[in-house]
């Protein structure tokens, strides 16, 4: 068997696996021109022409079924709205104010503590406590920070955001079942 850029496959495990063991899954395949090519729409080397020798041709893609396409696109017609609503832009505002500043003052911490420990190692060998020392201190902080800000991120979702983005998702589906023409 040949992989989808004219090649003899190897072992026919990985990703250029047989079209059996493909299309048992139930991915689709087409032959054009005497190659085969997998109906991926993950698998984008062909398109780009990367791996592909100079001047090798590519397989035209199939075209699309007219209905299939007319309801595809307004299926993404309701995604478009959806995401310029009002609702949508304040989930998003409101991952950006929790998010945007939490990276910040987490990088900040951590690019302190990394000079701070290249350009002061007498402050950081200074000891606390016995054996233990300012920069043992400061590295276990930067763990305690890690979870503590997992923790906030999660606390923030479920007060702030969870709801409307839930809200976002049925009123998405609703749409979508109502361009489609029934519950699907």
């Amino acid at each position: 068997m040949q992989s989808s850029n004219g090649r003899p496959s190897g072992s026919g495990a990985g990703a250029e696996g047989s079209a059996e063991h493909r299309t048992s899954r139930g991915q689709a395949r087409a032959v054009v021109s005497g190659d085969m090519r997998y109906d991926d729409p993950w698998y984008d080397a062909l398109a780009s022409g990367w791996g592909e020798p100079t001047g090798a041709a590519v397989p035209a893609a199939e075209p699309a079924r007219p209905a299939g396409e007319a309801r595809a696109a307004a299926a993404a017609d309701v995604y478009l709205e959806v995401q310029r609503s009002a609702a949508f832009q304040e989930v998003r505002r409101r991952y950006r104010r929790f998010v945007v500043p939490g990276v910040f003052l987490f990088l900040a911490w951590y690019v302190t503590y990394v000079v701070t420990a290249t350009a002061a190692p007498a402050l950081m060998a200074r000891p606390v406590a016995g054996a233990v020392n300012v920069a043992m201190v400061a590295g276990l902080g930067q763990f305690l920070t890690t979870f503590l800000l997992a923790w906030a991120y999660a606390r923030h979702a479920r007060l702030r955001r969870d709801r409307a983005a839930l809200d976002l998702r049925w009123d998405t589906q609703e749409l979508t079942r109502s361009v489609q023409g029934g519950a699907s």
